[in-house]
């Protein structure tokens, strides 16, 4: 922390606090204070124009500086150490310390207790005791909360002494103190406030000020009088009508702001006023004459006038102000619309979800156009920071993804759902199904590996057939195939027994040059060898019509014939018998 040789209430600690973010604004900026809105600190810090305190107030500002002052040996006893006024800063945000201690680690903050503060402090009696000095304040109101939030910022102190007094002259008349616990995730808010707070500041246009044109009040037109001896013998008539008429038809009936509103109902009551003095000057000059139709007739129109416009803007006023509430509504509406649509336009991609955000409820149970433009203001602030916040979580996680998920984006269709959780959750997704793909590649290279290996055998086995047949055609090689200890039985190769030769080689001999097949066995696996991968191992293509007429039926699934891959050697030793009996046709 910077500390400044600062007094309140000087001049230079009020122009230090005009270029910085200050704690005691931070409720206001919050929109949690009941004594400053947003828009309010927003216009003061723009103009650097603050409200003049009127005599009631300053008196009171006074007083709660002097009862600070006597209730900081009260906070030093209860801390064990003294405690010093001070003023700091942390880049932009400043606060000003009731009390610090030396080491900084402790501050202490005073309010004048008050029947709100006390009923607090009856909750917080109602605490288990060994909880109360760590949630104690956690119960106390946000805009002190959030005061003391900034201060724990601002200085790094580890607690804060809240107390609250209440004093008769110098005598201390009640007291009552409890701990704040410092708050990360209210410290983030504030911190997020402030910063979306800045870019509306640097964004901030005064609203203007103009004095709307109103009709003339009744004290402005000229006073009516009639007199009447059987004929109009003296009157204003004339003058009346024409300044009343052109009163009347200048009302403004452009109704935005509060002003207009209260000049209307100023306006409207003033056209009552003057029907009802119309009336009552018709009314006297009838008492003094039977009928002269003009005077009656202007009478009449005149009335008649204030009351259409009275009634007009009877309706006007209610149609507008349900107007105006709507413009408010929907000016905050397209204002987070648009800044949503910005933090889409920085992700490079529509990820940002729904910020929920109702202003038609914050302007509920309001009366001016001032406190809902206020309120809307306010939400619209925090739903910017809202969705600041989410933007800011987005495009971390859009990190993470691009930095763990290299070469895998097709495993992260979903990425505008997933960017929209924790980091920590995200995280663990990513390495998660990235190792599920890995597991699954592995198993699918191990399960090709073994398909390799039983195609492998079997075109060796295929192989060791077709060299037993041509051995076998050699007459002068039948003595050599006798004493051959190694058969091809189905697409299996092993070694006979000694014993069992003699039967074992002419049996062999015997499937061989009739093509006699061995013992059907059941399917060791569903049939998927394909006709193309028999054409592949071959090195040439065959039809099923022509595998039919070898004697091997396909299985047939969809536009696909299926053969069973131990059928491969029988089927290589049948065609070698069609190839061979072609020649011995060919031959004779």
């Amino acid at each position: 922390m910077k500390t400044l040789n600062l007094i309140q209430g000087t001049p230079e600690w009020a122009a230090h606090r005009a270029h910085h973010f200050n704690a005691s604004d931070a409720p206001a900026m919050m929109g949690c204070s009941p004594y400053k809105t947003r828009s309010q600190l927003l216009h003061e810090l723009h103009t650097g124009l603050t409200p003049e305190a009127d005599a009631g107030t300053q008196r009171r500002f006074d007083d709660g500086h002097r009862f600070e002052a006597m209730a900081r040996p009260l906070a030093e006893g209860i801390i064990g150490q003294e405690l010093y006024p001070v003023t700091g800063s942390e880049g932009e945000l400043s606060a000003s310390f009731d009390g610090l201690t030396m080491g900084e680690d402790i501050a202490f903050e005073h309010k004048t207790l008050n029947d709100a503060l006390r009923a607090v402090f009856d909750d917080i009696e109602t605490m288990a005791p060994e909880h109360r000095d760590i949630f104690a304040g956690s119960v106390l109101p946000l805009m002190y909360r959030v005061q003391m939030e900034q201060q724990c910022v601002v200085s790094g102190c580890e607690r804060v002494l809240f107390m609250a007094s209440k004093w008769n002259g110098d005598t201390l008349v009640e007291e009552r103190h409890c701990w704040y616990e410092p708050d990360m995730a209210l410290r983030a808010e504030i911190i997020a406030g402030w910063k979306q707070f800045a870019i509306d500041l640097a964004a901030y246009v005064p609203p203007a000020v103009t004095v709307e044109a109103v009709g003339r009040t009744p004290e402005t037109l000229p006073a009516l009088h009639i007199v009447l001896k059987g004929e109009v013998s003296a009157s204003n008539l004339a003058e009346f009508k024409e300044v009343a008429l052109t009163a009347i038809r200048s009302v403004n009936r452009d109704l935005k702001t509060d002003q207009d509103f209260a000049d209307s109902a100023k306006a409207r009551k003033w056209c009552e006023d003057i029907e009802d003095r119309v009336a009552a000057a018709k009314e006297h000059a009838l008492s003094q004459t039977v009928s002269i139709d003009l005077l009656f007739r202007t009478m009449d129109e005149v009335s008649a006038e204030a009351r259409d416009v009275r009634l007009a803007l009877e309706k006007l006023e209610k149609a507008r102000k349900e107007s105006r509430r709507g413009e408010i509504v929907a000016g905050g509406v397209a204002a987070l619309r648009e800044h949503i649509e910005a933090l889409n336009a920085r992700l490079g991609k529509p990820y940002m979800p729904a910020i929920a955000a109702d202003f038609g409820g914050a302007i509920k149970g309001l009366r001016t156009f001032d406190s809902m433009q206020n309120a809307v203001d306010t939400m619209l602030a925090n739903a910017k920071i809202t969705a600041s916040a989410t933007a800011d979580k987005i495009d971390a996680n859009l990190k993470t993804l691009r930095e763990l998920a290299s070469g895998h984006a097709f495993l992260f269709a979903d990425t505008a759902q997933i960017v929209l959780k924790a980091p920590d959750d995200l995280m663990m997704l990513v390495k998660s199904r990235i190792a599920e793909h890995q597991a699954a590649e592995a198993k699918k290279e191990a399960e090709k590996a073994a398909r390799e290996q039983v195609e492998r055998e079997q075109r060796e086995a295929t192989a060791a057939a077709f060299k037993a047949v041509q051995d076998a055609k050699d007459e002068a090689a039948r003595d050599w195939v006798e004493s051959i200890k190694a058969a091809v039985v189905g697409d299996k190769c092993y070694v006979r027994p000694t014993a069992e030769k003699a039967a074992a080689d002419q049996e062999l001999l015997t499937n061989i040059f009739t093509m006699r097949e061995p013992k059907p066995t059941a399917a060791a696996t569903p049939p998927t060898l394909t006709l193309g991968a028999i054409g592949t191992r071959l090195g040439f293509n065959l039809s099923s019509d022509f595998l039919k007429g070898l004697g091997f039926e396909a299985t047939k699934v969809k536009a696909s014939c299926l053969y069973h891959s131990e059928d491969f050697p029988l089927i290589c030793m049948k065609l070698v018998a069609h190839i061979d009996a072609i020649q011995r046709q060919r031959v004779a």
